[in-house]
């Protein structure tokens, strides 16, 4: 801990950062945990195939998975159900994307800080070496190493940002998917009935 403190005062910003990322990586792998309802959606097919729409309805109205909740916006505006869906899926993509652009941001923005933190340690380092010469070359490498450890904690905060962000953008794409295909199925499933 003593030895990241030697990184100069960008280590605060950084700190900041890293705080902020977990915080969002956190929240958001709960969120994305819960997701996955497949068995639900098939079932809620089955009653609409069956013509139990007011049960199909009940049950997709008491879900809170994005995936039922855009099926529940076509079953209840069933003659409009393809604009109902468009609206719900929009609506849940944006809760599914909430904290990602922050992510984003600490991934661009952490090592900047860090080369930065390089800059102002590089920066005192010729100062020093200015003021004492060639002879102190202790008093040089000071300011390199406020400069290393700086530039490593800026990238390192990026890369433990990375790659949840990624997995996350994944799993928006797999749940999107999966919604316009459960939405399509739905909407094949409610205009059925009316052909008969």
């Amino acid at each position: 801990m003593y030895e990241l403190l030697k990184g100069g005062w960008m280590m605060l910003p950084l700190a900041v950062c890293s705080v902020v990322a977990i915080a969002v990586i956190i929240e958001r792998f709960f969120f994305f945990r819960r997701l996955g309802a497949i068995p639900q959606a098939e079932a809620i097919l089955d009653m609409i195939g069956d013509s139990r729409m007011d049960e199909a309805a009940d049950m997709a109205r008491k879900s809170s998975m994005p995936l039922i909740r855009v099926m529940s916006a076509g079953i209840t505006n069933r003659y409009h159900s393809l604009k109902a869906m468009e609206a719900a899926g929009v609506n849940e993509l944006a809760a599914m994307q909430r904290g990602l652009p922050v992510l984003d941001t600490i991934v661009t923005l952490s090592p900047l800080l860090g080369l930065l933190g390089t800059i102002i340690g590089m920066i005192d380092s010729f100062q020093i070496m200015a003021l004492a010469g060639m002879g102190q070359p202790h008093a040089v490498t000071g300011g390199v190493a406020e400069a290393l450890i700086a530039t490593a904690t800026g990238i390192s905060v990026a890369v433990i940002a990375l790659i949840p962000y990624n997995y996350f953008l994944a799993r928006i794409e797999r749940e999107i998917a999966m919604i316009e295909h459960y939405a399509t199925r739905l909407e094949m499933a409610l205009v059925l009935p009316d052909k008969e």
